[in-house]
């Protein structure tokens, strides 16, 4: 029985579950690996939908382009109007020509004709971001791609890209749980709220350090809501207007978990308890730092 997994709406009207699959390592990491096992990868995305996910996040980078192969495969059969497809462009991929040759070339590998949303994965400073995002306007204009925004982007690179844009730029995709917390520092998590902009969260648990983190703080929680520090983690990071998050999922169990952190909220009391007095907090990314 699938989930009905609750969904944040934007006052523009785009609407995304409050948790989706990422596909970062699937297939491999910056290349295709050979030896990687493709058959449970797709079963793990089938998997994923048939339990209710309908995000589904990728991009070209990941395994060069195989995770959207893996992608294309898994969602045969599926209504793909309910499916919500976003993928991303390389930062080394931001002129104006490149850009819409990957777009084209990530709609050829996932099998589909759109994308719901289409991200910039990173700033370049070496191109100019106008010529960048001309080319997100002429994917968008053309029916390409839903909707257009960005990757680990500071709010003044987010100002400038949205200056150049009639188009709204509809989400920012951000380092974000319960110990890094540089976009909360650098107040990106109040820019996305106040300018109508949803806030993707990856990595909420921390490449899983969070699923066993054993402080009194945690230990308290998972006693108190009877969830696992996991649960515990991914409803903290969507307990907040405009968070969304994903995470990527290959194991039932793992699924059957995350899906655990949803349709209950942590009392607003205990959500500020985390948010302050969690230990050993960073205020820098360990892997895009924003700049």
């Amino acid at each position: 029985m699938a989930m009905k997994i609750p969904t944040k709406k934007l006052k523009n009207g785009f609407e995304m579950p409050v948790f989706g699959l990422g596909t970062w390592q699937m297939g491999g990491r910056f290349e295709r690996n050979p030896e990687n096992d493709d058959k449970a990868d797709i079963q793990a995305i089938k998997n994923a939908i048939e339990a209710g996910i309908t995000h589904i996040d990728t991009a070209e980078a990941y395994a060069a382009g195989w995770a959207e192969k893996l992608i294309g495969k898994a969602i045969k059969g599926y209504d793909r109007k309910k499916l919500i497809i976003v993928s991303k462009v390389k930062w080394e991929n931001l002129n104006y020509d490149s850009i819409i040759k990957a777009a084209n070339s990530s709609l050829e590998r996932l099998e589909t004709n759109y994308l719901d949303l289409y991200l910039i994965h990173g700033p370049n400073p070496q191109i100019p971001i106008q010529e960048t995002i001309k080319a997100m306007d002429y994917l968008k204009e053309k029916g390409l791609v839903k909707n257009i925004g960005v990757c680990n982007f500071s709010i003044a690179r987010f100002k400038e890209a949205q200056f150049y844009t009639k188009n709204k730029l509809i989400a920012n995709q951000l380092h974000h749980n319960l110990i890094y917390r540089e976009a909360q520092r650098k107040g990106l998590i109040e820019f996305c709220q106040t300018n109508d902009v949803m806030f993707i969260a990856w990595r909420p648990v921390q490449k899983g350090i969070l699923t066993t983190a054993d402080n009194s703080l945690m230990n308290t929680m998972v006693k108190k809501y009877g969830k696992t520090p996991s649960q515990i983690a991914i409803n903290w990071v969507i307990s907040k207007p405009n968070i969304v998050t994903l995470s990527k999922m290959t194991k039932p169990e793992h699924l059957k978990e995350n899906l655990g952190a949803l349709g209950w909220n942590l009392e607003e009391e205990d959500v500020e308890k985390l948010d302050k007095e969690f230990p050993n907090q960073k205020n820098i990314s360990d892997a895009v730092p924003l700049i």
